[in-house]
């Protein structure tokens, strides 16, 4: 008789879409079926099963989601794979609209249904006729995300430090999807950092959808700056990384902790949607030009070598010609370093889509293009203004294989993965995760070319050096030594 053991293993294939807190969201849910035995495999053809883990924050991140859907479900059909989930946003956001369009789809998970993940598998491998949906309320407390198998590179991580959001901007269905802020506590942070670092990561991206109001829920105050503080003492990792700042709650104390903590390194994701005031007011975002201009300028007061990135929409309902305008002149003369522009995308059910005055799709993408041309220049600049330095890069990978043999694709202090431009370094018997004192060649748009400091040896173990500190810049394009 065939026993439990002498059966094959179940195999699963992972689809992974969208921000960075939806990269934490699968790791976990990778991690849980891990740990039940099933056995995750590069390919869906062959596979037991499919997790799509779906985005659907607008209109093209859902039809994307819907694409790689219908794409699992034809392999089914074609019976390549023998199931397929589908988990997150766009299903907490759209379980009927899903259930109506791919019919075919075996389970539907929300996105605090993560932990029951084995469940639907099972659901699906026993042939059991159960309720297709497993859709959990919005937690109370952030819910715990250790024990993950990282789809990122062993030297790198997203570490989330709260989920969801109650900001209710008006353009915006985060906190429909996700629910209201809710701070991970302190000490629970610390202890997945600690794990993180164990696993090898060098480099910790601290996620969130609202980082300043880290702590008020729970807390009754901020406290994001003593989060900073304990996380700069965790041994093993040498950069700290801060992304989607929202501009309020930057306060004495956090200005401190972000100049002071030795790994918190000089690079923030602010996004501030517009800075025209009508515009914001509309957008219901709870800070106005002014306000906007001091944090900016206590930030690069605080920080020298600042690299400051931002997002903006455009063509929101209602932008005049001189509101867009006043945007595309703020840019020009603020200089931000890193910049992304999205025109304004219609979301039926956010508040947003009850205003009038919606302007023409081509109206929109035409001020999209206008904003990144008037920013180009100047992420180019940046980038020429670092040839000749010294700069810390920290090795990703080996570089396309077209660029020659002995060359390496990093990134500096500036380039948060993913969304910013590349570092290649030449000659020098690298690996992965290693922390290497170069010199900066030359730019190539976007990229930098560099080499290694004669002499210099690969940081690997061990603690990261402190941060220089200097007068401010008088340019926003200083760069301190790494």
């Amino acid at each position: 008789m065939r026993s439990d053991q002498d059966a094959p293993p179940k195999t699963f294939a992972f689809v992974s879409l969208g921000c960075p807190k939806n990269t934490v969201d699968s790791e976990r849910m990778l991690g849980l079926l891990a740990q039940d035995g099933y056995v995750p495999v590069r390919e869906p053809d062959g596979a037991d099963l499919v997790i799509v883990n779906t985005c659907g924050f607008i209109d093209a991140a859902r039809a994307e989601s819907l694409a790689v859907i219908r794409e699992m479900i034809d392999r089914k059909q074609a019976g390549q794979i023998k199931g397929v989930v589908v988990a997150g946003c766009l299903a907490e956001r759209q379980k009927e609209l899903l259930l109506e369009e791919v019919p075919e789809v075996d389970q539907i998970i929300g996105v605090f249904g993560r932990e029951e993940i084995v469940k639907a598998a099972d659901r699906i491998l026993g042939g059991l006729d159960e309720q297709r949906t497993i859709f959990n309320p919005a937690p109370i407390r952030a819910l715990d995300d250790t024990a993950r198998l990282r789809i990122t590179p062993r030297h790198l991580a997203y570490l989330k430090v709260s989920e969801g959001c109650s900001r209710f901007c008006t353009f915006c269905a985060i906190p429909y999807m996700r629910g209201k802020h809710v701070t991970k506590p302190i000490e629970a942070v610390v202890a997945e950092a600690r794990e993180l670092a164990a696993d090898g990561v060098v480099e910790l991206n601290l996620v969130a959808q609202d980082m300043t109001y880290y702590g008020v829920d729970l807390y009754g105050r901020p406290r994001l700056a003593e989060l900073l503080r304990e996380l700069d003492e965790v041994d093993g990792i040498r950069w700290i990384r801060i992304l989607y700042n929202y501009p309020n709650y930057f306060s004495d104390e956090l200005y401190e902790a972000l100049s002071g903590c030795k790994k918190v390194i000089p690079y923030l994701d602010m996004p501030l949607q517009h800075v025209n005031d009508r515009m914001l007011k509309l957008m219901n975002r709870r800070h106005t030009r002014a306000e906007t201009e001091e944090i900016i300028r206590r930030l690069r007061e605080a920080m020298p070598g600042l690299v400051l990135r931002t997002t903006f929409i455009v063509g929101f309902p209602g932008e005049t010609d001189e509101e867009f305008e006043e945007l595309l002149a703020f840019v020009e003369q603020t200089k931000f370093e890193r910049l992304g522009a999205f025109p304004y995308s219609l979301e039926p059910d956010t508040p947003a889509a009850k205003l009038p005055d919606h302007l023409p799709e081509e109206v929109r993408r035409e001020r999209r293009d206008r904003l990144m041309a008037a920013q180009q220049p100047i992420a180019f600049g940046f980038n020429a203004s670092l040839v000749g330095r010294t700069l810390d890069i920290l090795i990703d990978a080996p570089a396309p294989a077209e660029l020659g043999p002995g060359v390496w694709s990093g990134r500096s202090y500036a380039d948060a993965p993913d969304v910013d431009g590349l570092v290649f370094v030449r000659d020098r018997d690298l690996r992965p995760g290693d922390l290497v004192s170069c010199e900066i060649l030359s730019s190539e748009g976007y990229d930098l070319v560099a080499r290694p400091i004669e002499g210099a040896s690969p940081r690997r173990k061990g603690r990261s050096r402190p941060r220089p500190r200097k007068a401010p810049p008088a340019s926003p394009f200083t760069i301190l030594p790494g």
